[in-house]
């Protein structure tokens, strides 16, 4: 084992370190302010929603050239994929709004 190895090693353990730390602390801080849990628990129960919207109104249609090697593309695995994707299309959508909203609203003040 090289020196890069070590560091990639390394960087890996940060980065899994990192995202760790970004979850607790906040939800450590949190105990002190219940609302704000159920606040956050709320926005997660929307995103859930919204995902199996999407789910729902997906397809299951796989191509004949993705069913084999290299993708072996399942139905199921094609519908996840187009659920995710539009939970994505929306959420982006609602950001876009939300920034333009955001910005209008300061133009005018």
């Amino acid at each position: 084992m090289d020196t890069t190895d070590i560091m990639l090693y390394v960087s890996y353990a940060l980065v899994v370190l990192g995202a760790v730390v970004s979850i607790l602390l906040p939800l450590l801080k949190s105990l002190d302010n219940p609302k704000s849990l159920v606040k956050t628990g709320l926005g997660i129960v929307a995103i859930v929603v919204l995902f199996f919207i999407s789910y729902s109104i997906s397809t299951n249609e796989v191509l004949p050239k993705f069913e084999g090697e290299p993708f072996n593309l399942t139905p199921q695995m094609s519908q996840m994929v187009g659920g995710f994707l539009i939970t994505t299309y929306v959420l982006t959508i609602i950001a876009i709004v939300g920034i333009v909203i955001t910005e209008l609203s300061k133009a005018v003040k």
